[in-house]
């Protein structure tokens, strides 16, 4: 008999995940949880559409439809300063680029989100804004004045030489904020927490369980998914050093601020504060 569904899963397999989804696809032998991957954009949707129970989504996901979410304690992808993955790449300085197009990576509201408030909040300029395939558009022959780029995408183009000016969203947000940035968490449904909460909570323990297990096994892993960029081991490893997996009490500081900015910025209503946290 075929087995029942219980969980629907999102998950993301970018390099910056792999300590986390490589410990889950080799030890996790659950069959009623089933996995979906995708980028954080199409898992925001799956998740709000009810395509998804848990997923692994943007900050901003949860900042703007909060009343239908709660966050699972304990887990994110975040950085406290440098999060190497996640780029403005520009042909000029950030002051320059009013009134210039700026081209936006589809593959997740935070992260364009995130930029918007660093150049409008931060520089004080407003460009225009265009959504598309940053590493096709970066290559083609009219170029963006500047690309965001997150993930595998932005190691790609850090290397490329095609940007002079780079920066990293995340050591601009802490140079301007003192504090760390939450790129992406781990969020379920209200609904489904409500009618399966034991469920939940295994689904919890066993994420926690794999990205324990991931850092500690991070040099192999390094070696593991290095080839999918191709990077060199030792910079993946490098990397994946200065993702951070946690959502301890100055991380939940920094997401509160950032949904403030968002606001502020009539992207999300009041319910978005204060969090509400599973676990």
């Amino acid at each position: 008999m075929e087995q029942q569904t219980r969980a629907r899963i999102g998950m993301v397999n970018f390099i910056n995940t792999a300590p986390l989804y490589e410990v889950w696809q080799r030890t996790v032998r659950q069959p009623a949880w089933r996995v979906i991957e995708a980028p954080p954009s199409v898992l925001c949707r799956m998740l709000y559409d009810n395509e998804l129970d848990i997923g692994l989504v943007s900050s901003h996901e949860y900042g703007i439809h909060a009343a239908r979410y709660r966050v699972l304690a304990d887990l994110s992808i975040s950085s406290s300063g440098r999060v190497g993955s996640v780029f403005l790449f520009a042909e000029c300085e950030p002051a320059e680029l009013d009134g210039r197009l700026v081209l936006l990576s589809s593959q997740s509201q935070t992260s364009a989100s995130l930029v918007k408030i660093v150049l409008e909040e931060f520089y004080r300029v407003t460009p225009v804004y265009d959504t598309g395939d940053v590493v096709a558009r970066s290559s083609g022959p009219t170029i963006p004045a500047a690309v965001l780029a997150i993930g595998d995408d932005a190691l790609l183009l850090r290397d490329s030489g095609r940007y002079p000016v780079q920066l990293d969203l995340g050591e601009v947000w802490r140079q301007q904020t003192g504090l760390p940035f939450v790129f992406a968490l781990w969020v379920v449904r209200e609904d489904f927490c409500d009618r399966y909460p034991d469920e939940v909570r295994a689904i919890h323990g066993e994420l926690r369980r794999c990205v324990a297990q991931g850092r500690e096994q991070l040099a192999e892993i390094s070696r593991l998914v290095a080839p999918r960029i191709p990077m060199d081991p030792e910079d993946c490893h490098n990397y994946l050093k200065g993702i951070e997996y946690d959502l301890g009490l100055r991380k939940q500081e920094a997401l509160s601020h950032y949904f403030g900015y968002l606001i502020k910025r009539n992207e999300a209503g009041p319910g978005a504060l204060p969090l509400k946290i599973f676990g």
